[in-house]
């Protein structure tokens, strides 16, 4: 049996920020449990929840160098185990991140104490699967500090990049202090740049916790092939294309699947009509009706209705909707919006949320109940990314019959097929130029056809819906991917 630990910052149902929590909560529970043992091993936040804390056992507790508290909690759920790294120092608070400066410490110490813990636990993985650059130092330390210890040996790691954008950059001299690694990894090529200004003082120097696990691990993941592509160019690689260009043998774009026992509408308790690809038209309508009401719309299911879902940042092409607005608000549709971010993106939707009250509502906050809703009563997701390493609103709207509306880029583009008017294919819509009237000329189309074209617009919803982008195809190219190790 292969054994496998995945090492994050978050995980659902504890906690999430984003797509990695969905990521590293549903992509273990798709393996085959006679051939795989996959467990997983995360902070031990005080936000989680009592009702998950209630549950878990201290495993063990020791001093990591003789210094610092390390308290390792275990909790069996679905049938996965979940370790928890206990250090209240570390940990407290109500939010799983603080600001980059302090988070660099906590998740230097989470690195190393989750590889301490291994040999106390009674488990001891053939690889260790490391997420983002909150568990990129895991192969630093394990192919440096933790060598000289035979349970180590042997013990493969892979780094997955969901978004190369965060990589845990800082000074060298905060990043030694923090992390206490031995001075050769902060050289240039390690954790260091190659292109790095060697005429300022070393301590000076700039380092990257995710260059470190680039750089360090056995194997590199990414969460799409068209996102694996564009990271080994300087436009989208935020710096780190030279080390993924050396190591594209070993970097792989695996897409994301999506959990579809969580995104059901055949099954989905959240929603008010559930349905099928048989029934979804009519359905569809009943849950229109039903969010239109509960947001303080007019309730008319002959309007065409967007849906936006998302963090409010530049990353998602909010950019491009801030420069439409008005002229989105002047067509004969409504606008919902569910998100938190860049306040200037929030203000912006209340704006015309108080200007277009019949036409927009803006929640400006999170509700996963909410999201199911929204998915499953407009017409249409916005999803006009800058960039998107793979994206999982639009997997959820394909699998709900929303029709998506993308840039194609990254994940979008390797996930959602254009619409097509001369041979009628295609499950969305895309753009390829980032500006904001393509956005707006598709955005056009799609109302052209819902207003005046219904059996292409179900048409295309239906292939949506037909799509397959389950873990099951992904699944096989990561198991494909452990027996090689």
């Amino acid at each position: 049996m292969r054994k496998v630990l995945f090492a994050a910052s978050e995980c659902v149902p504890f906690v999430k920020t984003g797509g990695l929590a969905d990521v590293v909560g549903s992509l273990p529970k798709v393996f085959d449990k006679s051939e795989f043992d996959i467990r997983v091993m995360l902070p031990m936040y005080e936000c989680i929840k009592d009702q998950y804390k209630s549950q878990m056992q201290t495993v063990y507790y020791f001093q990591m160098d003789n210094i610092v508290y390390v308290g390792v909690m275990k909790l069996e759920l679905d049938g996965i185990t979940y370790y928890f790294i206990d250090n209240k120092q570390y940990f407290s608070g109500s939010k799983p991140y603080f600001d980059l400066f302090t988070d660099l410490e906590r998740f230097a110490y989470f690195s190393k104490a989750v590889l301490s813990a291994l040999p106390l636990i009674g488990f001891r993985p053939d690889i260790i699967h490391c997420h983002d650059w909150q568990s990129a130092l895991i192969p630093v330390y394990l192919n440096t500090v933790f060598q000289g210890d035979p349970f180590f040996q042997g013990i493969r790691t892979i780094m997955t990049i969901h978004n190369i954008r965060f990589q845990g950059t800082w000074n060298v001299g905060h990043l030694q202090y923090v992390s206490r690694l031995p001075h050769e990894v902060f050289e240039p090529t390690k954790l260091v740049s190659p292109f790095q200004d060697t005429s300022l003082p070393k301590s000076d120097w700039t380092a990257s916790m995710l260059r470190g696990g680039l750089v360090y691990s056995d194997w590199i993941t990414t969460v799409s092939n068209s996102y694996a592509y564009e990271i080994q160019t300087p436009q989208f690689s935020d710096g780190l294309d030279d080390i993924l260009l050396c190591r594209n043998q070993r970097l792989k774009g695996i897409v994301n699947g999506l959990d579809y026992q969580i995104w059901n509408p055949e099954t989905d308790a959240n929603i008010a009509e559930t349905y099928n690809i048989e029934n979804f038209i009519a359905k569809r309508n009943a849950n229109k009706i039903a969010l239109q009401k509960e947001l303080g719309l007019n309730p008319d299911p002959s309007v065409f209705t967007l849906g936006i879902v998302s963090r409010l940042t530049d990353q998602k092409g909010l950019d491009l909707v801030d420069q439409i607005m008005d002229q989105l608000c002047e067509t004969r549709m409504n606008l919902v919006v569910l998100g938190t971010g860049d306040p200037h993106y929030e203000n912006m939707f209340r704006h015309y949320q108080s200007k277009y009250p019949n036409k927009i509502a803006a929640i400006i906050g999170y509700s996963e109940e909410l999201s199911h809703r929204i998915y499953a009563g407009v017409d249409a997701l916005l999803v006009p990314s800058a960039f998107e390493p793979c994206g999982l609103t639009q997997l959820i709207s394909l699998r709900y019959g929303t029709v998506p509306i993308v840039h194609e880029i990254g994940g979008l583009k390797d996930t959602v097929q254009p619409f097509n008017q001369y041979d009628n294919t295609g499950t969305g819509f895309g753009f390829k130029g980032y500006h904001s009237q393509e956005l707006m000329d598709r955005i056009n189309h799609a109302m052209y056809l819902f207003y005046n074209d219904k059996a292409t617009w179900n048409g295309i919803q239906k292939r949506a819906m037909e799509q397959d982008w389950s873990w099951k195809n992904s699944c096989e190219v990561y198991r494909q991917l452990y027996l090689g190790m």
